[in-house]
Parts: structure tokens; sequence; C-alpha cells
């Protein structure tokens, strides 16, 4: 017979306790788990709340089950997504199987780390044995570690009872290749357990020569399984058919777990046959081509988990980096142009990281091969950058991605599979990593579309300084459409277009050979001031972020630069960059313009969505809303001070300027305001440099008139101002192409802070993806705005365009516009413009 004998648990850390409804897990949350409770900690130490034996510990030492004598379970978990940090933050002092008496310390953590890489701290402790408990003090907020917490009562089974068994014979799926990034860990194994509990039939999950009941949590994460590991599943039972088809389907799709992509093969399914001729995406690099499908996909390798001599897996490793390395360092050293080899050293740094090579070696030492462990340090980091939240991590765990592939590839001897590819073609993938793209052949591929990717990424920039126009964001249908199919990718438009007719390719061409000329003969012209026929003149400057730029924009006839993004002397390295050195490139920037070009430093702009590896930061759930640009610089205002310092060195050497970004009140101005003036004192110079700020935050521009006499200078930065005005992440595939700089709500934004700064006798630039928008021209120069700032290469086709204006039409068209209801009018009321000023212009010209 059943006897009840209650236990008692206690807390197994300090802190505030949480109802587990409020986890911002559902898994957790929803009891799928267990049920129990939910500390947020203050203390660093975990401890057992009750007597037993270690049934189950995870290798990452996030997560560990106890066993009682009275067959309670009890399971603890540290911090949510802390899986994917592999072990980094955690030191345990049990090991699995071995007897704790209660309050003996299980695992250690440091919170500072987690804090900055996980999720969240909080802690679950659950009861997923299914014992009912109570609070012991109800009411309670805070408790201390081994303070007795929850009262629980236990069934102990008397010996007359028999264990009930299914009889029959046992069904096996097939092999499944589990897809989680991390197996299944307590979430998936959560999942699983409880779809198996809906069947009747007795469940086993097996892996190799070891199985585990199907239907206990415990069980399942006892089996410590791994990203692409073969597991099958068995039942005996009247249902055990149907349990065996759910549960592998259950299986192949991760168990509820958003499963990463990075380096999944691709899938051996097919797609939905396609029923358009048109397939739209986001611009990446501008640009239209006419040619032939070629699919690529990345090739399958096959990986061997574990190894017998870790030595010698550590020696391969090593192996295998130092030729990564030197491959980086030749691919960096032969590139076409600076930002190629900036992006092979940012590889390099990525193949230095300790975090990744302490995890590898981890792995090494547990008994893994060095491929698997490689491989799975690279892809938890790629994942953890991809669950930040910030679009910008996400596209560099694609980095990450084509690192770890590189380094995979030479520890198994893989050498890269050649693409075939026939003339004219149009490359259409899944991904395409940046090692992939800047060793594309450009003789023969005219350009590519993917459904990753986004604007901003390495790929994109890439493509861009190879001159390829590229479309992402495109929906999986395109990995259907059949080899050799023809296909018009009109970049500028975000289109695909299968199948052409012959009316539309002819157009195509007429168009890029018009494009041809007119950009030779802008570039004939390139030195000639920006002055519309009616006499108005308008500063055209280049946005820049390295010497090389500078003097390139001054070579294309720019008038300055509106623009320099001095967070490139902090990025890709993992200490700061010297007083010297900061200095010294700021002095180069400033001798290539001289004294008569503005010369317009943003101070750093870093923060959650551009982290730098030796500025600790906390982790934030929406990085753009969180600590960056000023708000970062102004709490850790020696950062800022000694950036000050370092540009004030380039003084007199050219008109400098200095610009505070993400600047939203008034005070912040004052601060850094201050901080310039106790820095130009302390250097003995006599004049201060002008100050201004960036509008990119609908609150500066609708407080311009306020922040108008106590500034220099405003610059418009509308890539932020339109994904804050319009709330929509300006690099998200299915969003981006509504993040439009055209809609009327930012146009009144710019409108609003030129007539703000006019009345008070200040300029105003747009330094943002507007400026160098031919089309936009027009319109800006309506709306008052004094200059633009525009990328490096446009610089010739914007004076042009300033030339062919005449600012009282422009004056009108911006009155027009500023009416309309939608971007899209905007668009169609300049455009007409646009047809209209080319017959205007034939006409004065015959």
């Amino acid at each position: 017979m059943a006897t009840t004998q209650q236990l008692q648990l206690l807390a197994p850390l300090s802190g505030v306790l949480m109802p587990l409804d409020q986890v911002p897990d559902p898994v957790f949350s929803s009891r799928v788990i267990g049920d129990g409770v939910c500390i947020d900690p203050t203390s660093q130490t975990l401890c057992a709340p009750l007597a037993g034996v270690i049934s189950n510990l995870q290798h990452s030492g996030h997560a560990l089950s106890i066993t009682s004598e009275h067959g309670v379970q009890v399971l603890m978990h540290i911090g949510l997504d802390t899986v994917n940090l592999a072990g980094q933050g955690f030191t345990r002092r049990v090991e699995e199987g071995q007897q704790v008496e209660a309050g003996q310390p299980l695992i250690e953590f440091d919170a500072d780390y987690l804090a900055l890489n996980a999720r969240s701290l909080l802690t679950l402790m659950l009861v997923v044995s299914g014992e009912p408990f109570s609070l012991l003090t109800p009411g309670l907020i805070a408790v201390e570690a081994g303070q007795p917490l929850l009262r629980l009562d236990a069934c102990e089974q008397g010996a007359d009872v028999a264990e009930q068994t299914e009889s029959g014979p046992a069904v096996f799926s097939r092999p499944v290749s589990l897809p989680n990034p991390n197996g299944l860990h307590a979430r998936p194994a959560a999942v699983f357990a409880q779809a198996a509990k809906a069947f009747g039939a007795s469940i086993y999950l097996h892996k190799q020569q070891s199985s585990a009941n199907g239907k206990s949590l415990v069980a399942i994460m006892a089996l410590q399984t791994a990203y692409d590991d073969k597991v099958q599943v068995s039942a005996v039972g009247a249902d055990a058919e149907a349990a065996i088809a759910v549960l592998s389907e259950l299986l192949l799709a991760g168990c509820g777990e958003a499963v990463s992509t990075v380096f999944a093969a691709p899938a051996s399914t097919p797609l939905a046959p396609l029923s358009q001729t048109l397939l739209r995406g986001v611009c990446a690099s501008a640009g239209s081509a006419f040619g032939q499908v070629v699919q690529v996909a990345e090739q399958h390798l096959d990986i061997i988990e574990t190894a017998t001599d870790p030595r010698r897996e550590q020696a391969t490793l090593q192996r295998a980096l130092g030729e990564a390395t030197q491959a980086l360092q030749s691919l960096g050293e032969n590139a076409s142009g600076q930002v190629q080899a900036e992006i092979f050293k940012a590889h390099q740094e990525l193949l230095e990281d300790p975090s990744l090579l302490e995890q590898a070696q981890a792995l090494i030492e547990t008994g893994k091969s060095a491929a698997f462990a490689w491989n799975s340090a690279t892809r938890a980091t790629a994942e953890l950058f991809t669950r930040l939240g910030s679009s910008l991590l996400a596209e560099r765990a694609l980095d990450l991605a084509d690192v770890g592939q590189r380094v995979l590839k030479l520890i198994l001897g893989v050498e890269d599979r050649d693409w075939v590819l026939p003339e004219q073609a149009i490359l259409i993938a899944e991904q395409l990593t940046p090692s992939q793209t800047a060793g594309l052949d450009t003789r023969k591929v005219l350009g590519f579309a993917t459904v990753g990717g986004g604007a901003t990424s390495h790929v994109a920039i890439l493509a861009r300084a190879l001159g390829l126009p590229a479309i992402c964001g495109l929906p999986e249908q395109v990995l259907a459409v059949p080899a050799g199919t023809r296909v018009l990718l009109d970049a500028d438009q975000g289109e695909l277009h299968l199948d052409p007719e012959l009316a539309a390719i002819e157009r195509l061409q007429a168009r890029r050979q018009q494009q041809q000329q007119r950009h030779q003969q802008d570039v004939q012209q390139a030195t000639l001031a920006a002055v519309t026929r009616d006499g108005h003149h308008i500063e055209v400057t280049a946005n820049v972020a390295s010497l090389a730029e500078t003097e390139q924009a001054v070579s294309l006839g720019g008038e300055g630069v509106g623009l320099l993004r001095s967070e490139f002397l902090y990025q890709q390295r993992s200490v700061a960059p010297s007083h010297e050195e900061q200095a010294a490139t700021y002095s180069a920037i400033a001798n290539a313009l001289g004294p008569q070009r503005n010369l317009v430093v943003r101070t750093l702009d870093v923060g959650g969505d551009k982290p730098l590896a030796y500025v600790p930061m906390d982790s934030e759930a929406n990085p753009f809303l969180g600590m960056r640009g000023i708000r970062l610089c102004l709490e850790r205002p020696q950062l800022l001070r000694e950036q000050l310092r370092a540009i004030l060195a380039s003084a007199g050497l050219a008109r400098l300027h200095i610009m505070l970004p993400m600047v939203t009140q008034l005070s912040e101005l004052r601060l850094a305001r201050h901080m310039l003036e106790e820095e130009a004192r302390a250097l003995g110079l006599q004049a201060l440099p002008k100050l201004g700020i960036m509008i990119e935050v609908p609150a500066a521009a609708l407080l311009a008139d306020r922040f108008a006499p106590e500034v220099d200078f405003f610059s418009i930065g509308t890539n932020d101002l339109t994904q804050y005005t319009l709330a929509m992440d300006r690099d998200h595939p299915r969003l981006a192409s509504q993040a439009d700089s055209f809609h009327p709500a930012v146009l009144r934004l710019i409108a609003s802070t030129v007539q703000a700064a006019h009345a008070h006798g200040k300029w105003v630039g747009v330094c943002g993806a507007l400026a160098s928008e031919t089309l936009a021209v027009p319109l800006l120069l309506g709306l008052g705005v004094d200059e633009l700032s525009v990328s490096v290469p446009l610089i010739p086709a914007i004076k042009a365009t300033v030339r062919e204006a005449l600012l009282q039409d422009c004056q009108a068209l911006a009155e027009q516009v500023l009416n309309l209801e939608s971007a899209e009018q905007v668009r169609e009321a300049l455009h007409r413009h646009q047809a209209l000023a080319a017959v205007t212009s034939l006409v004065v010209e015959n």
C-alpha cells in the first residue's frame, strides 16, 4: 500500500521569490516541466534543497536534478537560456550519481557573467515528479539559502504494489538527428515528455547504447544529448504506432524550440512549387542584372562526436586554427579594398576569441573530437548572438558561422567544393557567407539573391564593394526556382522576376546603359560645385570611417566630411585604442581635408546594439532602446573625455566639428559641452570646435527649437529617425520595405528641425541614407537642408542632381509632399517631379 511522508525543501539560494507565472519562458511558466518556485538570486552558490542522489547533471553546469530516497525528483535550473553558454560561468561542486545532503553546495556561478551573456538570472526549483507542495511561510518575498521553503507530501509505494508494464511487440522509429542547438535540455525535454504522457504505451528514447523513459524529463536530460545526435523512439502498447509517428515529428521539429539554421544542411523536403513570377525582398546592394539561376548550398560535413586522445584533438584544433588564421591574413592582404580587408581582420579576431577556445578545449577534455568541440562552441555562441534581440549581432552570427565552417573543414580535411558557374550567373542561396561572397568570380556572377541576411551585413557590404546587385529577405520559395531559369534581378526595387518578358529585359538593359553613361559624366564633373540652376549652393560632404575613405571622398569632389564614424577605431579589438593612436588618426584625416573643409566627428556611437569587448555592459532586452550613444558615454565619462582629448589634437588642421549621437535631453548636451570645455582648457586651446547633435530620435526633433540656441548645428540621421518614428526595424526582412524614410511623418520631423535651426541661424545637415538617394535630393533642398553627407561613391551623382534642380520648384515640391498620406504617395510625387525635370532639362539644352 502507499504511505505518505512529509518532506521539507530548502531554498537553494538567496534571493527574491517570484510567481512561476511571471517567468518569461512559456515552458516554465505553464508548468510543462513541473510546478515549483522561481528565485531572482542575490547569492552565487546553488545548494541542495533536500538529501538525495544527483540523478542528472547537465555537462554545461546550468541545471541538475536530485532524486530523494522517497522518489521525489527536484530539478534546479540556473538562469534562462544559460545552456547556450556551454558551461561558461559555472563551476560544478558535485558529480552525477553522488549522494548529497540538504544544504550542500552543488554549483557556483558567476552572476556578473550570466547577467551579461544570458537572457535572465531567474533560477527555478521545480518538483518534476509531481508531488503536491505548499509554501511554509505564505506571502514570503525574500529568502535566504538553506531556509525551509516548501512542505511536500511524498507518496512511498509499498512492496505489494506491482509495477505496471505494457506487453506486446516494441515499435521503433527511424533514427532522428536532433536539430536542437544544445540537444534535449530542460525545455525541449519537457515538451517531449509531456507529449509522451498523452499516450498509454510505454515509451523510451534511445541514444546509442543508452535509453531513457520517454515520459520522464529527468531521464531524458540524463541522456546528455547534443546537436545532430542520432536518437530513436520505441513504444510498446495499443497506441504505439501513433506515439511513434507523433513523437518522431516532434523531435524533427525541435520539440518546440526555435532550432538554429546557421550550420544546418539544406532541407531535403521539397518546397512548395512556385505559383508567382515575381518575388520581393530587400535591397542589399543596388543595381540590376539579367541572367540564369544557379542554386548554391553549403556542403554537408560528417562529424564524429567522440575521440580517444584529447591531446591529439587539441593539437588538431590548434593546427586548423593556425591554418585558418594564415588564410584570413592572406585574404585581407590581397583584398581589393579596405572594406574587405577589415572584414577578414574581424574574422581573425573571432578566431582568437578566448571564450570560443575555452569552450572547445573543455569539450575535448571530456572526450569529444576536435571537430565536434569546435562546431559546438561556435554554434552555441552564434545561437546566443541570434537570440539577443539585436539585428546587428544576428548578422555577426553569420560571420561566426563562416569562421566556424572554415576551421571545421580544415579539421576534417575537407576542401571547399568549387561551384560550377555558367556565364551570366545569378546565385540563389539560403545564405552566403562573407568568405563565399568575397571569392565570387564577378566575370561570371552578375548578382545574387538570398533568403537570409540583412542590408547591413558583411555580405551586403561586400556585394556593394564588388558592384554586385543583391537582394536579401526573399521568401523560401526562391530555393525551389529550377537551375537555369532566366531571371531579372532588380535590386533597386528589391524584386526578382522569373522568366521575364523580352520587353522587360530590353528596358533593363537600356536603363543600365543610361546609368553607366550618366555615372561617367557625373564623375567627370565631380569637382564642380553643387549649385542649383537658380544659384543656391548646398554643401555635399561624405560619410566616412577611415583615412582611405576620406581621401577617396576628396578625389570624388567631396566638400568635406559630414560624418566621421569614430567607432571604427574602437570595434573589432580586445582593448581600447590608445590616445596616441586616436589622435594620429583624427589628425591624418583632418590633414587630408585641409583647413578649408569641414570635419564632423561623431563621438563614440556604440552600446547594446554595437557592443565593445572591453566595455562591460548589462544584457538588454531591447538594445536599440537601451544604453547607446551619448547615454553610454556619459555613464562612462572617462571614455568620452579620452576621445574628446584625441579629437581636439586635430584642431586647426580642418574646420573641426564635434557631433553627439542619440541625444534626447538638453542635460546630455550641456554635460558633454562642459566636458569639452574642460578638456580644451586643459590643452590650452583658445577656441572651441563647433558642437552639434544628431537628430535621430523623435524627442530631439520635437525639441529642436529648445536645442537650437545651444548648438552650432544639427545633422539628421534618417536611418534611426525613421525606425524610431515608425517603430520598425530598418533591417527587418519583412518590415524593411515599410520602414521608409519618405514617410510623411519622418519628413515633417525634418521640416520642423530645419525651421527651428534656421530661426536661430544654425545650419542643418542630413547624414542618413536618405541624403544618398538622388530621388530625395530635390525634396531635401525644398525642405531647406543646408548640407548632404553621403556615401562616398555617390558624391558625384548627388552633386549632379543638385546642379539640375531649381530651388523654387523644390520648395513647391516639399510643400506638396508634406500633405501626403504615405511613403508610396511621396515616392510617386517625386518620380513625377523627376520625370518632369528631365523633360524640362532637355528643352533647356535644346
